[in-house]
């Protein structure tokens, strides 16, 4: 007969399930896995992965395209998209049954998991008794609430990434990370793509100069970008065209193509938990409410992951399951601290990298910084490589010269902005980051400028405030 009763049920075997229930094990405690399947996760089957993979062979068909910048003359790059997808399938499978083989260690049940009370959970036929539970059955794609859309039919981000070839046209809603990445994918690959957004640039979350820079840089390549616009309904034209209606500063506007790509953001995956038996309180837009030691309102029954609804980031997932399983087993309350997990990084090109706060962040919590920038058209290695696009900017404390942020436009951007966060790791200032050797010539290299500006900012208001006293 198999076991129904554990020390911790993981429900959501993506990765920050997965990074709780291995946790747990290593810890001595008797885990088992919920997943109502296919199992992997969001990361490997339907997000990160299969869409850095299609990243991958635009990024190139646009070096082809572009090589005679460097003196290469080639003609243009063609798109075998039946390949591109079928090479995506077979690295994806091999992530997945990576993942799986590591998932099939512990005792898996397969099927919607349902709370009957605080400490019992149905799957199936199976009913399992629990001393505590980690919850991390994560997102799903936002539900269309656009009148006609449904009608007129749309791919969402999980279809996005199985099409059997490029639209010749399609409107992109949305300039989130998703709608960007995936936008540029298909715009290199040969679609005539549309953006329509509300506000005013790209990435609307990060500081306006990452944005409105980001979004220049797609418009140069040929991305129609609407901004401004508020969507009012979608129907379908005599030729088969979906066409977007939409008002801008009070005129009606349309614009039409052959496939709309919806991408309005992600929603708590938390349907049919039946939370409010366990005595856990979540919102089905914000998420499961859980405080810094991940616990949510039942104290034995912890959230990880995108179903928290606060930083959907797999790292972030991963550390979060690893904190809530040693609460769980130990009864501790260890504290998660986002000031550094939250870095983040667009797989855009140019790529967009965060790490710490951005100048919004600090405005709005009352905290004095000053900033310094620096672009890649001015960088010797940039210039050499034919990689000028973007800019470097770091924020620092007027007090000390601690680093409290850092974000990059530019080539590289996701590796880059690791050199800055291990030195914020240690609470580094500018003038610690400025005795890190770098080396020559390097796109590394740009950082010390913005350090070398500040560390003569910061040196300037201690002088002078030492003088004044």
């Amino acid at each position: 007969m198999q076991q129904t009763t554990f020390d911790l049920i993981v429900i959501g075997a993506g990765s920050g399930g997965f990074a709780a229930a291995r946790t747990a094990r290593d810890m001595g405690a008797s885990v088992a896995i919920v997943d109502r399947g296919p199992l992997g996760g969001l990361c490997i089957l339907r997000g990160c992965m299969p869409s850095k993979t299609l990243i991958a062979t635009s990024d190139a068909a646009y070096e082809i395209d572009h090589a005679h910048e460097l003196g290469i003359t080639s003609s243009r790059a063609a798109v075998d998209f039946p390949f591109v997808m079928a090479r995506k399938k077979e690295i994806i499978a091999g992530f997945a049954d990576y993942r799986n083989a590591a998932i099939d260690t512990f005792p898996v049940f397969m099927g919607e998991a349902t709370f009957q009370s605080p400490t019992e959970l149905r799957v199936g036929d199976s009913v399992l008794h629990g001393r505590s539970f980690v919850i991390g059955t994560g997102s799903v794609v936002a539900p269309p609430v656009i009148p006609g859309l449904v009608e007129a039919g749309y791919i969402d981000s999980d279809a996005a990434l199985e099409l059997p070839a490029s639209p010749k046209s399609m409107i992109v809603l949305g300039g989130g990370y998703v709608s960007t990445e995936l936008g540029q994918f298909f715009a290199r690959t040969g679609t005539a793509v549309t953006v329509v957004i509300r506000g005013t640039q790209l990435l609307s979350g990060e500081d306006t100069d990452v944005g409105e820079a980001l979004t220049e840089y797609l418009r140069a390549e040929g991305i129609t970008i609407e901004t401004g616009a508020q969507v009012q309904r979608v129907s379908v034209a005599a030729d088969g065209r979906k066409v977007v209606h939409f008002l801008r500063a009070g005129r009606s506007e349309e614009v039409a193509a052959d496939e709309i790509f919806y991408a309005l953001g992600r929603v708590p995956n938390i349907a049919g938990l039946n939370l409010e038996t366990a005595g856990v309180r979540a919102h089905a837009i914000r998420g499961i409410e859980v405080d810094q030691t991940l616990r949510t309102t039942n104290r034995n029954i912890f959230a990880v992951g995108d179903v928290t609804g606060q930083f959907l980031l797999v790292h972030v997932a991963i550390q979060q399951g690893e904190i809530a399983a040693r609460n769980a087993i130990r009864n501790a309350d260890e504290r998660i601290d986002y000031r550094l997990t939250k870095a983040h990084t667009v797989f855009s090109d140019p790529q967009v990298a965060v790490a710490g706060d951005t100048e919004k962040e600090l405005t709005a919590a009352g905290v004095a910084y000053v900033q310094a920038t620096y672009p890649f058209s001015d960088l010797g290695k940039a210039i050499s490589i034919g990689k000028t696009k973007g800019f470097v900017k770091m924020l620092a404390s007027p007090l000390d010269g601690k680093i409290l942020g850092v974000a990059i436009v530019g080539a590289n951007a996701s590796d880059l902005i690791h050199i800055p966060l291990a030195a914020m790791a240690f609470d580094a200032t500018v003038f610690d980051y400025l005795k890190i050797p770098h080396l020559h010539p390097t796109m590394a290299e740009i950082l010390t400028y913005p350090a070398e500006e500040l560390a003569e900012t910061v040196a300037a208001g201690q002088s002078a405030l030492a003088i004044a006293r």
